[in-house]
């Protein structure tokens, strides 16, 4: 048989002192209140007993759940993993705990997710949202919840975002391509209208028209990365485009799939195709030869999220104040982007 779990009242009841005693002790407001003794009394009990505070009720009563919730399209993607694990540190410091989640992309499932969250009094909401999302972050605005960006924003809304200098970011990883030898130079991608991705094709094309060269994009379906058919699609690109010397792939994810591409076709890596991502993983120190990224500062990013949120949390009027951050990448060179 389960053991009945303790409430305040059985505390109450048990060392004969009101609920509201018990309920500001519990809470930290007893000083100045409430003698020391019964304090220490309540506290030394409670510890006794191991109670632990229903939170949902808690929530409930003070309207603060001390829980801030981190949505991303994947949470086991390494990049987003590796952030929500140093925010993580930085919330319990601060007294907050990090709730986080996958998207997957979706909208209606991020609505779904953010409505859960709603009914849990969770306090703040850092927010990868997915394409048609913009009327959902205006009414989250609207009611007053604490809500970053990250890794991409709406033009259209006013909103504190963290985000990395995608277009410049890129620009200077293809020009270093072409420092490097290369001079055809294909451009792999999500067909996607985000902000991010919509830079970093901006970078690309930028960096083409200063060198004169011929641009060659593909763009693949969200929705194909989960039918694993990126790699049919980079396969068929190469195929068509045979002059092609490199590849930039504008997330790591699409690297690795372009990577299984060359290898399947026994592809040499750099002499007959220069390789570079958009985002450094471990994978690329272990891949033979070694490859080229273009990395992000995660924990530039990780504490910019947690600087912004709890300036938001802590604001006393209740009033957002707009802070945008636009952080550099910085170029990782290997042995897969020069031309021997």
């Amino acid at each position: 048989m389960s053991k009945k779990r303790i409430s305040i009242t059985d505390i109450a009841k048990e060392l004969n002192v009101s609920i509201t005693t018990v309920s500001f002790i519990l809470n930290n407001k007893a000083k100045g209140k409430i003698s020391e003794e019964v304090i220490k009394k309540v506290q030394n009990y409670v510890k006794e007993v191991g109670y632990k505070p229903n939170q949902l009720a808690q929530g409930l009563r003070t309207g603060k759940s001390n829980i801030i919730v981190f949505m991303v399209e994947d949470i086991s993607d390494a990049f987003f993993s590796s952030i929500s694990r140093l925010m993580e540190e930085k919330a319990y410091e601060n007294g907050y705990k990090l709730l986080f989640c996958s998207t997957e992309n979706d909208a209606q499932k991020t609505r779904d997710l953010v409505q859960l969250f709603k009914d849990r009094q969770v306090d703040g909401y850092i927010i990868t949202p997915p394409s048609d999302f913009e009327e959902d972050i205006k009414q989250l605005l609207q009611e007053g919840q604490p809500v970053v960006l990250f890794d991409r924003y709406f033009e259209s809304i006013d909103v504190s975002h963290v985000i990395i200098d995608n277009m410049e970011s890129t620009f200077k990883s293809i020009k270093h391509m072409v420092e490097g030898g290369y001079r055809n130079i294909g451009f792999v991608t999500l067909d996607s209208s985000q902000s991010q991705m919509v830079d970093r094709l901006n970078g690309y094309q930028k960096a083409i028209d200063l060198y004169d060269l011929k641009s060659n994009v593909l763009e693949i379906n969200f929705k194909d990365l989960k039918n694993k058919k990126t790699g049919d699609q980079v396969e068929a690109f190469l195929n068509k485009t045979q002059d092609l010397d490199a590849l930039f792939f504008a997330t790591n994810y699409l690297a690795k799939s372009g990577l299984r591409v060359l290898k399947k076709l026994q592809v040499a890596i750099p002499s007959q195709m220069g390789v570079m991502s958009f985002d450094d993983s471990e994978v690329f120190e272990l891949y033979s030869p070694t490859i080229s990224a273009l990395s992000q500062p995660i924990e530039s990013i990780a504490d910019k999220l947690m600087e912004i949120m709890l300036k938001q949390l802590n604001m006393p009027d209740g009033k957002e104040k707009i802070i945008y951050a636009e952080l550099p990448g910085s170029l990782v060179v290997r042995e897969s982007s020069y031309k021997p």
